[in-house]
């Protein structure tokens, strides 16, 4: 019987999602919290597909994630045009933030990874003003060398958090959480991106109904165009040539299903024919032999 994991995971293009709303995502960080295994968590978008495609290490990282969210609202509009059952987007940074007001209902231990020094620090203190119960048991930013990285990940996994949050782009943040998550032996580890930008006041984000319409990504645009024309304009095209590539491969198949069973039925209509025309044949001869 498929497991539960199983049952909510929907393939799109070259990954999975996982059917889930945000209620239910932070039900399942909850249960993963709980068990206390090492489990990382990744978000999907436009920009990651596009990665993904590149890049097949980085696709094989993404897809033995235990827990996949949609992000984007381009996987929305692909599940859309390719018929698959994924309703509704959870956001990394929404995702992000829901789970640090949990940490402080629960009392689960957070820590803060990524971005610069300044930008870190006024995130934890952010946090630390909006809820006083929240344990922020660490924070570092995001500026290291290869040779700090094991003093970096014997000081996260010493630290006792239940859950951390890395503040680095795509594919890095993938790539480091997959590298270090058994040593890290933190429970639910997530890559957010530059949500510590938008949490410490770096940087806007777009007002609700531009979200609600699904103009994030061209409000980030306009904000920043020469860092993200690439990402959203040439990145766009190619994520919506993938779309419809998989709607016609996906076409394609039905196609030769429908023409399968159709042959199937015709071969089974011609041996039933047969079948029955022996039976004739054998009841003529029966009465041929009687005369």
């Amino acid at each position: 019987m498929p497991t539960d994991k199983e049952k909510r995971r929907v393939p799109i293009l070259n990954t999975y999602i996982d059917a889930l709303s945000m209620e239910e995502t932070i039900s399942e960080v909850e249960k993963i919290i709980e068990r206390g295994v090492p489990t990382q968590h990744v978000v999907i978008n436009a920009n990651k597909v596009n990665l993904m495609n590149k890049d097949p290490e980085l696709k094989r990282i993404v897809n033995d994630c235990p827990l996949i969210n949609a992000d984007g609202i381009s996987i929305l509009w692909a599940a859309k045009i390719l018929g698959l059952p994924i309703k509704e987007r959870v956001t990394g940074i929404d995702l992000f933030l829901n789970l640090v007001k949990v940490a402080s209902e629960k009392g689960y231990k957070i820590y803060l990874f990524g971005a610069r020094e300044e930008v870190v620090k006024k995130v934890k203190e952010v946090f630390e003003k909006e809820y006083p119960n929240l344990q922020i048991v660490g924070y570092r930013n995001g500026y290291f060398t290869e040779e700090d990285e094991p003093e970096i990940v014997k000081n996260m996994a010493e630290s006792g958090a239940d859950m951390m949050f890395v503040a680095f782009s795509s594919p890095k943040k993938e790539y480091w959480i997959n590298k270090y998550i058994n040593q890290l032996g933190i429970p639910f580890v997530m890559g957010v991106g530059g949500s510590f930008d938008v949490v410490a006041g770096v940087t806007e984000r777009a007002p609700q109904w531009v979200q609600i319409r699904g103009f994030e990504w061209l409000y980030r645009l306009v904000q920043e165009p020469k860092r993200m024309w690439r990402r959203y304009v040439i990145g766009n095209a190619q994520f919506v040539g993938y779309t419809f590539k998989a709607k016609i491969e996906q076409e394609q198949k039905d196609g030769k299903s429908l023409l399968k069973q159709e042959k199937g039925r015709k071969k089974s209509k011609s041996h039933k024919s047969g079948s029955r025309n022996s039976k004739t044949s054998a009841k003529d001869s029966t009465k041929n032999s009687t005369k």
